[in-house]
């Protein structure tokens, strides 16, 4: 059941991002049309601001009222344009005229026709990038030659060209704030779930195990054979440390200075006298000691679990390999199996809570795994490699601690 959750998790991720990506498709296809509907208003504008200027030239002719009036409609529509940045030249590229631009040097009041030189190389520059684009109008006047109208596009097009992406990267934040924020919330939900569960169980076999140990006391004084007494009261003790592990997980473990190459050994050497015959256990062991701060009792429970599913997962003959080793700062365990390996796609939600291939599984060794040695040790365990048919490799890295016992 939790395997399917979490492939209908993972599909339901997809088809959120894809239709995420649609909306944003649509929507940057909508403001990209609002910005060509108003750069083609922009040219007509300056077509339009041509064909005054062509209209000047004309009129400047002419004579009468009616001239008169025409020369003040045309100056108005010149003037009228104070948004939209334009350079006028003539066939020789001298500018006749520039409008709407921040010039490095204010212009003079009483000779507002004079350019200076700095001005001057200022509007040159921007002339030279203006020829760059399609953003010209070829004006003939006639006898008088051609003159050529460069614009630029005004500030409001180009804040309206950018607007859209500021949205999208404004709307993209928010998402990944908003699932960072319920992922957290549901992950500190998770972790109090199964730090009440662990609690409760160790609670729960608390009254028991009192009860086995004071029988166990009971046979011996009966009689009972002592070697029988002494396997089950191994069993019996058994159970007591795998309840202390249980209650450990609900609060924060004393953590002491240990060599990890020790540890490791006696977990698996435990593991070795409890596997199938048919399973080969072999140990690799450190050649220096591996000194980290630790809880013993819960990292020879993580590893006594993946132990215990690399002999699931080989269904009853295979081989497994504990190699324990230095790798830099940290201490490091590689607990390598032959058995029917992890697909790709599971190999990130196995250590999610619940996740299990297994058809009596509860899905919770490989999460309070992780707790123990990411939240308590500082650590990492994650699938180094797997393959289908072939076998799996999961990795425990454990800070090396130093001469004051902190960690690396």
């Amino acid at each position: 059941m939790a395997h399917n959750i979490y492939e209908i998790r993972r599909y339901g991720i997809i088809l959120f991002m894809v239709v995420s990506f649609i909306v944003v498709g649509i929507f940057l296809y909508y403001s990209d049309s609002l910005v060509r509907d108003l750069s083609e208003q922009e040219r007509s504008r300056m077509q339009i601001w041509a064909d005054a200027t062509r209209e000047i030239v004309r009129t400047s002719s002419e004579e009468g009222d009616n001239a008169v009036s025409s020369m003040d409609f045309l100056l108005s529509i010149i003037e009228g344009n104070s948004n939209i940045p334009v350079l006028l030249t003539d066939d020789a590229g001298s500018i006749l005229m520039h409008r709407n631009f921040r010039l490095p040097e204010p212009i003079d009041s009483a000779a507002p026709l004079y350019i200076s030189e700095r001005n001057l190389d200022f509007l040159r520059g921007k002339l030279s990038k203006m020829r760059q684009t399609p953003n010209v109008i070829a004006i003939d006047m006639g006898d008088a030659g051609s003159q050529y109208l460069y614009y630029e596009d005004s500030r409001l097009l180009k804040a309206l060209s950018y607007y859209p992406y500021i949205q999208v990267i404004v709307l993209m934040a928010f998402i990944l704030i908003v699932y960072y924020a319920v992922s957290s919330t549901q992950r500190a939900e998770q972790n109090k779930v199964w730090v009440g569960l662990s609690k409760e169980t160790a609670h729960q076999l608390g009254t028991p195990i009192s009860s086995l140990l004071a029988w166990m006391e009971l046979l011996e004084g009966m009689g009972v054979d002592k070697e029988t007494v002494g396997e089950m009261n191994k069993d019996v003790k058994r159970l007591a440390t795998i309840a202390s592990r249980f209650s450990k997980i609900g609060s924060r473990p004393s953590m002491e200075d240990e060599d990890l190459n020790e540890v490791a050994i006696r977990s698996a050497e435990y593991m070795a006298t409890r596997i199938s015959r048919r399973i080969s256990l072999t140990i690799t062991p450190s050649q220096t000691p591996l000194p980290v701060r630790m809880s013993a009792p819960l990292t020879e429970w993580v590893m006594e679990n993946l132990i215990k599913n690399a002999v699931d997962a080989m269904e009853g003959s295979g081989s497994i390999s504990v190699n324990i080793y230095r790798d830099k700062t940290n201490a490091v365990v590689d607990i390598s199996d032959t058995g029917k390996g992890i697909s790709r796609k599971h190999q990130k939600t196995i250590f999610n809570p619940g996740f299990t291939t297994k058809t009596r599984g509860w899905g919770l060794g490989l999460t309070l795994a992780r707790r123990i040695i990411e939240e308590y040790h500082n650590g990492r365990i994650y699938v180094k490699q797997s393959e289908l048919g072939v076998g799996t490799t999961f990795t425990i890295e454990i800070p090396l601690a130093t001469n004051d016992g902190q960690t690396k």
